[in-house]
Formats: structure tokens, C-alpha cells, sequence
């Protein structure tokens, strides 16, 4: 396993780096694909991106980059591509449509694949792909939205080593770190995983602030001193301060995307037959969020979803406290 890490890279090197690897392309400029695009340029990449939201596209441009206007004009310009897609459909479109990447890559195109998908699907992606001599590598990101515009994930690789290599200054460029895991959907699998904890880790700190705020602790204090000891995780200090606001907004991963995530580790694990107590008493919770009409919201919703059930009325509780106090 390589670990690449990407380290502090003054501007003048960034812009070597950039101009000696030329062209980057972006399909899929939401949440994950637009942080993914901005980090390139600062890293002095050349992007042409695409989204079939227009408003992603002159986002893309503001921010120095080129907007293109289909999935084929960002494959007729790079020769490796970066996908962040939210569903099967918009991959099916992304890649395979009238006017998608296959139609505009050029025999040799590096397509690095970033979404959370089936392993079936992304399988079936690389074979139609490499009857035109163009190469997926599978490379699921882990990290939240946040996490993605502090550049602040880790990837997941996953494929041909060639071609995982041939990307390294890419993969430096819009993230803390890359580990290279294999053969081809091995990243895949590491991210089912990485999820299903995260699905845990979300609602025990959702558990963990509706306690505390059902005993009477103010939760700015819970928050501060429970992130700094052994019960916290990653998820309690990404989404802990979204509970403590009682405000789910901006997402970081929507939840009726979030849903997708779920459906797919459900399957796996099934196929599997491995026990996961823990996974599945989870999933109420999230399909409860849905119903009580947040959708658009982070997934820390599921926190408003327990503190229904504890009684709880209005925001959150919280009291001016200082520091070490």
C-alpha cells in the first residue's frame, strides 16, 4: 500500500506542478467536485469542468477555471478526468450520453472515479470504458463536504497501478492524502466501511448531544470537552457543532443522498452475510429524517429526529460559557 501525502507545496512549485501536468477535467462540479476543482487551481492546474447546473459551471469560472459544455468537450480537452457524481442515472448520462465523456476521450484518457457506487456498476464502467482504450480507476473519497473544501479527505485508489501513478500530482492536489489499495474496486470496498461507520459515528453524537442536553449540560461545554477525550470521533467533530446550532445547514452530505450510501453498504453486507446490529439500528433513524421533511439538510438532522423522541421543543439549549470554566 503507497500513501501519498501532500504536505506543505509553496505557489511557485504549485505552479510548476500545474503547468508540467496540464489539463485537469471535472465532471460533476457539486459539493465534493466543486471543492475538488477549486483545491486544483490553487494548485496551479489548469480545470475545465462540467455540471448540467449552469450555476456550477460560472461558479467554476469565477474561480479561474474553464466551464465546458458537455461531459465530451471536458474529455476532448483532458486527458485525465475526474468524476463526482450524485446517482446511477447522472453516471450513466455523465459517461455514456449523447454528449458524455466516452463520446470526447481520446484513446490513453485516465478517468479517476470519486463517487460512491456499486462495485456491479463501476465494474460494468470499466469495460465499456476500456473497449475505447480509456482507464477507470476507482477512487472513492472519504470525508465530508466540509472536509472536501478544507481539502481535508482521504482516497481511496484503486485500479491500475500505471495509471494511479501517472495521477499522483492530481490526487496531491485536492486532498490530504491518497492511499493506494489495489486492484480495481478495492477502494470501493475500504469506503462501504469507512461509511458504515460513519453512519454509526453520526447518531452516536446525535445520542450523545440529546442526553446531555436532557440532563441540563449546556452542549457548547459538551461539545468542547467530549471532543477533546476519549468519546469522541471524527463525525462527533465535523457534525457535533451542527447539533449544538440545531441548524443542518449547508450540507455536507444531503440526506436524501446519504440515502444512496446506505441502500448500497446494506447490500454489500448482505451479500456478505455479515452481521451488522449496529448499522441497521441506525437506519430508522435516517429514513425518519426523510419523513420529517429534511431532506435537503445535512444528515446531522437525524439529531432533530431524537430529540423529538426525547420530548425536546425549540433549538437547542445553550448557555455563554467560558472556556476552561
Amino acid at each position: 500500500m503507497i500513501i501519498i501525502g501532500t504536505g506543505f507545496v509553496s505557489r511557485e512549485s504549485r505552479r510548476r506542478i500545474g503547468r508540467s501536468r496540464g489539463t485537469v477535467g471535472q465532471v460533476g462540479l457539486g459539493i465534493m467536485g466543486g471543492a475538488f476543482a477549486r483545491h486544483l487551481l490553487a494548485a496551479g492546474f489548469n480545470v475545465i469542468g462540467y455540471d448540467p447546473v449552469p450555476a456550477a459551471g460560472r461558479a467554476l469560472a469565477r474561480a479561474g477555471g474553464r466551464s465546458a459544455g458537455s461531459g465530451a468537450e471536458v474529455a476532448a480537452k483532458a486527458r485525465i478526468i475526474i468524476t463526482s457524481l450524485p446517482s446511477p442515472a447522472a453516471m450513466e448520462e455523465a459517461y455514456f450520453g449523447k454528449r458524455g465523456i466516452a463520446a470526447g476521450a481520446r484513446p490513453g484518457t485516465i478517468v479517476i472515479e470519486a463517487s460512491t457506487m456499486t462495485l456491479e456498476l463501476k465494474e460494468s464502467l470499466r469495460r465499456r470504458l476500456a473497449r475505447r482504450r480509456v482507464m477507470l480507476l476507482d477512487c472513492p473519497i472519504s470525508g465530508t463536504g466540509a472536509q472536501a473544501a478544507a481539502k481535508d479527505i482521504a482516497i481511496y485508489a484503486s485500479g491500475d497501478r500505471r495509471a494511479f501513478n501517472r495521477c499522483r500530482g492530481v490526487f496531491n492536489g485536492f486532498a490530504r492524502s491518497t492511499y493506494y489499495c489495489g486492484a480495481f474496486g478495492i477502494g470501493s470496498k475500504l469506503k462501504f466501511v469507512a461509511n458504515l461507520l460513519v453512519t454509526i459515528h453520526n447518531l452516536s453524537t446525535a445520542e450523545a448531544m440529546v442526553v446531555g442536553e436532557k440532563a441540563g449540560i449546556d452542549l457548547g461545554l459538551l461539545y468542547r470537552v467530549i471532543a477533546d477525550g476519549a468519546g469522541s470521533s471524527r463525525m462527533f467533530q465535523v457534525r457535533g457543532p451542527m447539533m449544538v446550532r440545531g441548524h443542518y445547514l449547508p450540507p455536507h452530505m444531503k440526506s436524501k443522498i446519504y440515502q444512496k450510501d446506505i441502500g448500497i453498504i446494506r447490500a454489500f453486507v448482505r451479500r456478505l452475510k455479515c452481521p451488522t446490529p449496529l448499522f441497521d439500528g441506525s437506519i430508522p433513524y435516517y429514513t425518519a429524517a426523510l419523513r420529517q421533511g429534511w431532506s435537503l439538510h445535512d444528515t446531522a438532522a437525524i439529531h432533530s429526529v431524537l430529540r423529538k423522541r426525547a420530548g425536546l421543543r425549540g433549538k437547542p439549549r445553550r448557555r455563554t460559557t467560558r472556556k476552561g470554566r
